[in-house]
């Protein structure tokens, strides 16, 4: 059995393996929060007691974003192989490992802005109109900038749940940290590099948390 240090693990693994884990993340994430901010802008505004109320969009979105979701990740990984290849020209590697976490990830950041903004005071909201504001206005200005505080801690915990995407992603052909433990660690027998991956791993998800939890603190 293989036992790598810790070491040559952090000189000759570490590095790229974390800038392609970064890379996984942060593409997915500025492109799922775009989708995810506009699907839940449009459920809020068409909702039955929205400001602009169409059963028909907000139900069918709805179905659509309830439909994504139910889909475990590795499944949705492997069914949109094809959509993957055409769109990046590739089915395998970090960049088209992006296709299915940002799928995958979108509809989970529009229920988290959905239900933030959803949670906003209604006398801000009904305060807003008596002054005339217009609809974006309200919606940009008040309901936005008060249930920030929420976004923000709601795509803390989406970028985690995007950390562990990359982590399956890397098993099936994308590079990564998982691809290290399935590579270095579980093919090889090293169990030295499976628990140097799980450390990274656990560092990783703290600095996000951190990071997350000290924006909550200076928007609230």
């Amino acid at each position: 059995m293989n036992k790598t240090s810790l070491y040559t693990y952090l000189t000759e693994i570490l590095g790229e393996a974390l800038l392609q884990t970064l890379y996984m993340i942060v593409v997915p994430t500025i492109i799922a929060t775009v989708l995810g901010f506009i699907m839940a802008i449009i459920l809020v505004i068409t909702k039955p007691k929205g400001l602009k109320p169409n059963k028909t969009i907000y139900s069918i979105l709805g179905f659509i974003v309830n439909i994504v979701r139910s889909f475990p990740f590795i499944i949705l990984l492997v069914a949109l192989i094809p959509f993957t290849r055409f769109v990046v020209g590739t089915g395998i590697g970090e960049t088209a490992a992006i296709v299915p976490i940002t799928v995958a990830a979108a509809p989970f950041i529009a229920r988290i802005i959905e239900n933030a903004l959803n949670e906003v005071n209604e006398g801000l909201i009904e305060a807003a109109r008596s002054f005339g504001a217009t609809k974006s206005q309200i919606i940009f200005k008040v309901m936005i900038k008060e249930a920030m505080p929420s976004i923000v801690s709601g795509i803390t915990l989406s970028i985690i749940t995007i950390l562990g995407c990359t982590a399956m992603a890397g098993t099936v052909g994308a590079g990564g940290l998982g691809k290290v433990a399935i590579a270095y660690g579980y093919q090889r027998f090293d169990n030295s590099v499976m628990i140097y991956v799980v450390i990274t791993l656990i560092i990783l998800v703290q600095l996000i948390q951190s990071l997350g939890d000290f924006a909550y603190k200076k928007l609230k």
